[in-house]
């Protein structure tokens, strides 16, 4: 079997690793194709190198633009690609727009598409990623749903012949990187905080960023906080702060570039709480058993909200304060994501065409 995985964003490639490493073991040819949406060192080559995952076998070098000019570019760069190779899947993940580019470029191909991450739903149509999710869903041949909820999802939708539930392969990695690391902070971010308590803070999407005035209050409210705040910063945060003139430190607030996988583990799993907008650093903070606070109004990972390990603040962050460092649960976390095998079940899922068992 020929798998064609393409990627090209920092939750991506945390992703592709477990299932490289699968599709290594049991013998299958693999081709990489990395579009090139994040090209930023911190975002891109340093995850390759943390997670071993082999270099790409195709760069297609893309780089930032709107949305629209990002998928064009993509489109017409992978349609000679896949071309080239025509492998049994082409397997796209997540929701990015080298996710639903991958999907579209495949099914004009007549190639078979299998989505992994398949099913996840923020019911927020203003966010770009629902439109990537659903389409590519819709459009896909095989679904990969990692969780109990995604299926659900997704049998709602009239898609459930074509869907498994094979767990989350980003728990794969997340877990089997927490084994490695342990409990304690980094020296990157012992380097900042020091070695009590710190809060963990990363701030990326539109919403948040885009309006100065709101970006701002953010800002304000994490230099409030009684404890020392690490904020990885995001390339698209530096630019929209410079741009409305916002300092990113100040107060309790502290600012680093963008951490690599392993040391970003260990810095949520030391941490007293996270804040955060991202999808996937929410899931992470649960599968480590710290709090986390989402500045947004959904979250497409409902489970964290389980027992109050996560909690969503899309108003005003003047008081977030007293959320961000709330009590700990009683109630430890569960295992909605699987126990650390997905990616062996991801792999046998391609071999089969079909479903099968969560892992």
């Amino acid at each position: 079997m020929e798998v064609l995985s393409v990627v090209g964003a920092r939750p991506q490639f945390v992703k592709l690793a477990p299932v490289a490493e699968a599709l290594q073991a049991t013998g299958d040819r693999h081709v990489i194709v990395h579009t090139g949406q994040h090209y930023d060192a911190q975002m891109s080559d340093v995850f390759f190198a943390d997670l071993a995952i082999p270099t790409p076998d195709v760069h297609l070098g893309v780089g930032s633009g709107s949305h629209g000019v990002q998928t064009g570019r993509m489109l017409a760069e992978l349609d000679p690609v896949l071309q080239r190779y025509r492998p049994d899947w082409v397997l796209v993940y997540g929701d990015t727009n080298s996710t639903v580019a991958a999907a579209l470029s495949a099914v004009k191909l007549h190639l078979p598409v299998a989505h992994l991450e398949a099913g996840l739903r923020s019911f927020n149509r203003k966010m770009p990623e629902e439109h990537n999710r659903v389409l590519t869903d819709h459009a896909a041949d095989l679904l990969l749903t990692p969780t109990t909820l995604g299926m659900a999802n997704l049998v709602r939708e009239g898609l459930g012949g074509r869907s498994v539930q094979v767990g989350d392969v980003m728990a794969d990695i997340c877990l089997r990187v927490r084994e490695r690391v342990g409990g304690v902070a980094p020296a990157a971010v012992r380097a900042h905080v020091g070695d009590g308590e710190y809060v963990l803070a990363t701030l990326h999407r539109p919403a948040n960023t885009d309006d100065p005035d709101r970006l701002g209050s953010i800002i304000e409210a994490l230099r409030a906080m009684d404890l020392p705040v690490l904020l990885t910063a995001h390339p698209r945060l530096v630019d929209r702060a410079s741009a409305a003139g916002l300092r990113l430190d100040g107060g309790a607030l502290r600012t680093v570039p963008p951490l690599g996988y392993p040391d970003m583990v260990a810095a949520v799993a030391a941490a007293r709480a996270v804040v955060t907008d991202s999808g996937g650093l929410q899931k992470e903070a649960y599968l480590l058993s710290t709090v986390c606070t989402t500045l947004r109004t959904e979250t497409e990972w409902p489970e964290t909200l389980h027992a109050g390990w996560n909690a969503l603040v899309a108003g005003d962050p003047a008081g977030l304060g007293p959320v961000v460092l709330r009590p700990r649960p009683v109630e430890p976390v569960t295992t909605p994501y699987g126990t650390g095998q997905a990616a062996t079940t991801v792999v046998r899922a391609l071999h089969e065409g079909r479903g099968g068992a969560a892992a």
